[in-house]
């Protein structure tokens, strides 16, 4: 799978004008379903020792979990137990664990020491294709291996094999599209502030059963517009053996800076795009929504797109808690799956209770829960 970056990119004057027919996310006003409160019980770690946050499935190419031998799947970015865990970022591998009706089992670094072209491994995707064995791991590759560290991000995929014990034979990666600098911005800050660093990531798998095309869709940041918070839903398409950008699907430009793990979810014929945001990821000056999962629907891939229950939110955190959890996964049978984040906080802040940093950060995967699909509403199922 080689890339192309340079297909129908705007031309002269136009090179940086905002693509026609982009759906902008402006909510006048966010609210809506809030997610149950998570308790100590939920917060055991199912891998001790490792700090476990943004998860994802083998999936079968129309978005269902896959279950072999009788488990599922499931790759984490994951790091040591630091003091403070926003380290974790700075040292994450993608790890593979599988859960069965024996509970979960680790089953080591996905990927082998030294395959990764950056310095770490951020989000993506996993897919076993419809001939049942082939498997593709799609990931972001952050900073470049041998570098300083960095914010650079770009997308890579390695080719595996579904085998007795879980996906596996990873061949070397490959770098699958590469951002043009007009649609999208080339995210490659020497530096940052959370939530302000600018985006070319997190490739998440989607073939379209309308038409049979393999599209990536990826979180990245209006190219057309410098605004500290212009993020966007980026979508690449598969078109004679090479992935080619096209327009975005979703903007944000002036709303929020960051649409995150953006993927899309079919139902009932109905085509359903989520993303994961943080309330600090908004613009200061504009309408704000909680640390949630969002999202927009369309009868089809191309749009257009309208927000799902009038303004997005389709559950977020609770307001006592309103940093419980993040990184929301929908899987195709419509079950969510999240990590815990900082939970049990009980209004307490880091500048008055620093050891909260370590000992309320969950670090592994949240109580899943699934989604009632109705049209354009979609609720968490009772």
């Amino acid at each position: 799978m080689t890339s192309s970056s340079n297909d129908a990119l705007p031309s002269g004057e136009d090179r940086r004008a905002r693509p026609q027919g982009v759906a902008r996310w402006a909510p006048q006003s966010i609210t809506g379903a809030e997610i149950p409160l998570i308790t100590a019980a939920d917060a055991a770690p199912i891998l001790p020792g490792l700090d476990l946050w943004d998860n994802w499935p083998l999936a079968h190419e129309d978005g269902r979990a896959v279950v072999h031998n009788g488990r599922q799947y499931w790759f984490f970015l994951s790091a040591p137990r630091f003091a403070d865990p926003g380290q974790r970022h700075d040292a994450a591998r993608i790890r593979l664990a599988s859960l069965g009706a024996d509970g979960w089992r680790d089953h080591g670094n996905a990927l082998p020491d030294g395959f990764n072209p950056g310095t770490r491994e951020w989000a993506g995707s996993a897919v076993l294709h419809d001939d049942g064995t082939s498997v593709t791991l799609l990931f972001t590759a952050a900073g470049r291996r041998g570098a300083a560290p960095s914010f650079e991000q770009r997308l890579f995929a390695s080719r595996g094999r579904l085998g007795a014990d879980g996906p596996g034979e990873w061949q070397e990666p490959e770098e699958l599209v590469t951002a043009d600098g007009a649609r999208y911005v080339v995210a490659r800050e020497a530096e940052g502030k959370p939530g302000l660093i600018k985006a070319f990531r997190d490739p998440a798998w989607f073939r379209d059963p309308e038409t049979g095309e393999r599209h990536l869709l990826f979180s990245a940041s209006a190219g057309w517009d410098e605004h500290d918070y212009n993020g966007v839903v980026g979508l690449a398409t598969l078109r004679d053996g090479r992935w080619q950008l096209d327009d975005p699907l979703v903007e944000a430009v002036g709303v929020n800076n960051e649409l995150e793990r953006a993927h899309v979810v079919v139902q009932d014929g109905r085509y359903y795009l989520f993303w994961s945001t943080q309330r600090r990821t908004f613009a200061p000056d504009g309408v704000s929504g909680p640390n949630g999962l969002y999202a927009m629907v369309a009868e089809r891939l191309s749009g257009p797109w309208s927000p799902v229950n009038g303004n997005g939110l389709v559950a977020g955190n609770p307001a006592s808690e309103p940093t419980q959890g993040y990184s929301w996964w929908v899987t195709g049978e419509g079950a969510v799956w999240s990590f815990i984040d900082h939970w049990g906080m009980q209004g307490r802040t880091f500048d008055d209770h620093p050891e909260l940093l370590r000992s309320q950060f969950g670090g592994t995967p949240a109580p899943v829960f699934h989604l009632a699909f109705a049209g354009d509403r979609v609720s968490i199922a009772g």
